[in-house]
């Protein structure tokens, strides 16, 4: 069984997408407010969070940057029928699991709750779009939240809370080779970092740092998250 919070002012939908959820015979708590939804979150240990963006009172991008703030392993849905709205943005660089339009996809959704990881976030610093995309979709196909950067200056904007792990380009615009490396590993220096490069002879070894040479094998780089969240320290409930 896993704990779910549905945020949204739109009640009727919250408790509809929570019926479903506990006739799969999970728990699903329904709130209306971001202020409800911190008291819920301070009470609770959830799964995840599913919620809107646009609310009367604190906005979706609010809530989730404040519930992660209490609780930064929880992973988050958002639901909008605004897609290129500014605080979509905002709940981005907190690192999201995924964007759902409304009316939300219900298979995708519920397949969605149901792979989320809890302290699941890797950050994903890679300037080739395509090749962050795919890296992106990986990620999250295996329930894995992504937060992603472009640029080593970019390393300095993230606002997610705690990361798991990062998938770290060596040779990236705004700065030397290794620069978004230095400033992830000086933010979070215990951060399990995967380097992606074409010149692995300039990569940097040390504790928590593995090497993958580009082009590599993504699966197995998956397998190796995957493995590393299997052995991370468990966050007491």
């Amino acid at each position: 069984m896993r704990r779910y919070l549905l945020l949204d002012d739109n009640r009727a939908l919250a408790e509809n997408l929570a019926e479903i959820l506990r006739d799969e015979g999970h728990q699903a708590t329904v709130v209306s407010t971001g202020d409800e939804a911190l008291r819920a979150v301070g009470a609770t240990r959830f799964d995840a969070l599913v919620t809107d963006m646009r609310m009367p009172g604190m906005s979706g991008a609010d809530a989730v940057r404040c519930i992660r703030r209490v609780d930064p392993g929880i992973a988050t849905v958002v639901m909008t029928a605004y897609p290129r709205e500014d605080d979509l943005e905002t709940a981005r660089r907190e690192g999201l699991l995924a964007v759902l339009p409304k009316p939300v996809p219900i298979s995708t959704l519920m397949e969605l709750l149901a792979n989320a990881r809890r302290d699941g976030l890797v950050v994903v610093a890679e300037d080739d779009p395509a090749l962050s995309d795919n890296l992106s979709e990986l990620l999250r196909a295996r329930g894995f939240s992504c937060v992603t950067v472009s640029s080593a200056l970019d390393a300095d904007l993230l606002s997610c809370a705690m990361p798991f792990a990062a998938l770290v380009d060596l040779r990236m615009p705004g700065g030397p080779d290794g620069e978004a490396l230095r400033r992830l590993r000086a933010r979070f220096p215990s951060l399990p970092t995967f380097v992606m490069t074409a010149w692995p002879d300039l990569a940097p070894l040390g504790e928590g740092v593995d090497v993958y040479s580009k082009p590599f094998d993504t699966g197995a780089l998956m397998g190796a998250l995957e493995t590393a969240h299997a052995a991370r320290p468990v966050s007491s409930p």
